[in-house]
Order: C-alpha cells, then structure tokens, then sequence
C-alpha cells in the first residue's frame, strides 16, 4: 500500500546490510537519532540475514528495547536482548550440499550452529559471517542434523554467476536468495523475513497492516510485500524496488531516517 493521511506505523522492520549498515560497518548519527526517537513509539523489530550474535552488537549500537529481533532471513526468531529462541524453522541441506559440488565444485559452504557460529568447509572472505566461532569441516561433517540455512560463496564468481548457480541446483524443497555479491543464502522452503514477522508481530499483538519495513537486498522481497508500506533502499537491485511501495533514499543518505522521520 501507499502510506495515507493520517496513517501512521505500529511497528518498524529494519534490515542490517545495506539498509541500517553500510559497507564499512558504520551507521549514521542520523540513522541512530531516527531508530532511538521511533522506538520510543513503536516496536522496532531487527530482520536480517545475519546471526543472532552479529545481530546483537547492532541491536546495542541502535539503543533498542526489550523487544524480537528476525535472524537467519526468518529461520528464528529470538525475544531481545535475552535471546530467547520464539520460533526455529530447519530443513536437511544433503542433497543441496551434493548438488552445489556438481554445480560449483569450488564454492565454500557454511551452515550456522545452535551457538551462532559456523560450520564452514574452507574459510570464507574476512568479515562475511561475522564472529569468531568458525570451523572448517568436510562436506560430510557440515550438517550432521537440520540447519536453519546453507550459505554457499565463491568470492571468485558474481553475482550473475550465482543467480544462474541457483537455477541450475533446480532447488525444490526450500527457499533461496542470491546476495548482492557471489553468494546464496539456502532456507527451509517457505521461509524469508515475512515469516519470522509473523511470529513476532504476532507476539506483540499486531498484525502486518502496521508495519513498516525497510529493505534492500533480494531477500528482502517478502517482507517489502508483506507490510503495510515496503520500502526499498536507493541502491537496492530494481526487482527489490519493484516489490516496495516506495523508495527511499540509499544508505549512505540516510535513507531509513528520511522514512522515519515522516513519522517521529
């Protein structure tokens, strides 16, 4: 929908990269000012694809109260800051894993363990997941039970490489998004940012027509579409801009406190 006089937001949905953070891990004064003036009105609810431990240290930096915070494009949902799992989506990544070493015989892959770290089967580029606890493993060692999500990576391929490597797995059974680089996040089928808002709004008492969610990446699509108004970052590719009702500024502008600020 387009936001009409007198509408106003019961709740905001942020995403991390490339929405609150930019490429050098920094958020504006602006864009802190703005979250910490909305939160004081309404819940903030935190949906990325990142862990619940990188998420975290987002969480803090922004001031957010006691709320729910969307990991794992949707696969969980934890109450912050106590971390509380509200609701885990998993599915078996065998045959994907089989399949991307046809496919990509050189790609890494990673799945998040329980903990927040990872299971990766060759280290990924610095600063790509977040955290310390990382650990190389053999294909056959990487998912010995249900996962929240596969990552598979290959900094030497694009981002058009993977959007075709995504066709070519044919994956059936799950839900996927290509990265803005060379990078595909794999999640249980019917899973994406939309399904942990479900459970968190729920939790809160509200419901989607409320919502404000801001976004810029692929995986973003669903929540856009969802909420009452969707808005796409300046930068994001033109099918994310096409799901939103509108379209803000880009990141380095300061575009979430631009949307913010209309309201609080």
């Amino acid at each position: 929908m387009t936001a009409t006089a007198g509408w106003r937001p019961r709740a905001i949905a942020l995403d991390i990269d490339g929405t609150l953070v930019d490429h050098d891990e920094r958020i504006s004064a602006a864009v802190v000012d703005a979250v910490a003036r909305a939160s004081a009105q309404v819940p903030i609810i935190l949906a990325t694809g990142r862990s619940w431990q990188s998420t975290v240290p987002v969480a803090r930096r922004l001031g957010l109260k006691a709320g729910f915070v969307v990991v794992s494009n949707g696969a969980r949902t934890l109450s912050y800051p106590d971390g509380e799992i509200v609701d885990e989506r998993t599915f078996d990544p065998a045959t994907v894993i089989t399949s991307v070493r046809e496919h990509a015989p050189n790609a890494r892959m990673a799945v998040e363990e329980h903990d927040g770290g990872y299971r990766v089967t060759a280290p990924f580029p610095d600063g790509d997941l977040g955290g310390d606890a990382i650990r190389v493993v053999t294909d056959a060692e990487l998912a010995p039970e249900p996962v929240t999500r596969l990552i598979i990576r290959d900094p030497d391929a694009s981002e058009a490489d993977f959007v075709e490597l995504a066709e070519q797995l044919g994956l059936h059974g799950v839900s996927y998004f290509v990265g803005w680089t060379a990078w595909l996040d794999i999640a249980p089928e019917g899973v994406d940012k939309s399904t942990g808002l479900k459970v968190a709004l729920t939790q809160l008492g509200l419901d989607a027509s409320g919502l404000v969610a801001i976004g810029d990446g692929r995986n973003d699509i669903e929540m856009l579409t969802y909420a009452g108004l969707g808005v796409a970052m300046g930068a994001a590719p033109d099918e994310v801009k096409a799901a939103a009702d509108e379209v803000t500024k880009s990141v380095q502008d300061d575009g979430v406190a631009a949307v913010l600020n209309r309201w609080f």
